[in-house]
């Protein structure tokens, strides 16, 4: 049940469609232009960089959001799993990010709030994850290939991390948490399935931080 509440209480903290609102109060739905997608990189092609970094920070900061609540209620009490009970938090989220019951299920693909996951689950990752996606972002300027990077890198890391014992768990837990981990990388490589296409092909759509976004929309 401690599981299932801990899922729940993500879900409920990733309806918050940074996106979609920020983009209502701008007289749009965000999920009517440009790749339809309710999320950082659709939001800063559309309405610029200043929109994109305020979606980006509202996405991470519900996950971040879920993990700090659900350590509060359950961490003392189930001290060893407080690693497994914040990725099921982190991955409730990240679902209700992806498919928002209200919005039919149409969101995002999860990538800025699994940012707020790798800055909130151990300081660790923080690093790594900055590395990988920067790196890739300012030396490509696809920030699908930084973002399908960035999990490859999250899911080693976690497994590397956790065989050395850093996550103070049992095997069976830490298996359970490689699972959720697995699960979400799939996922987010699955909801990437066209930008890798793209990718193979040389299609993909180059992200910048300056107005050259709005010239590749025209």
């Amino acid at each position: 049940m401690v599981r299932l509440a801990a899922l729940a209480i993500g879900y409920v903290f990733g309806l918050f469609q940074t996106a979609y609102f920020y983009g209502k109060m701008k007289g749009i739905d965000i999920r009517q232009h440009g790749s339809g997608n309710a999320g950082t990189t659709n939001t800063l092609r559309v309405l610029g960089t200043k929109a994109g970094l305020i979606v980006l920070l509202g996405d991470m900061i519900k996950c971040i959001l879920a993990i700090v609540v659900v350590r509060l209620i359950f961490g003392e009490k189930y001290g060893e799993m407080n690693y497994l009970l914040s990725m099921y938090a982190a991955a409730g989220a990240i679902l209700g990010h992806d498919f928002p019951f209200y919005l039919k299920f149409k969101g995002g693909k999860g990538i800025a709030s699994t940012a707020g996951l790798i800055a909130a689950f151990h300081p660790a990752f923080i690093p790594m994850g900055l590395l990988i996606f920067f790196g890739i972002f300012f030396t490509t300027h696809y920030v699908s290939l930084g973002s399908l990077m960035i999990y490859a890198g999250f899911m080693i890391e976690i497994v590397v991390l956790g065989q050395l014992g850093v996550f103070g768990m049992s095997q069976a837990l830490l298996i359970e948490m490689y699972i959720i981990a697995a699960f979400l990388t799939v996922m987010a490589y699955w909801r990437h399935r066209e930008n890798i296409r793209r990718l193979i092909k040389g299609e993909e759509r180059k992200t910048y931080l300056t107005k050259k976004n709005k010239e590749a929309l025209k």
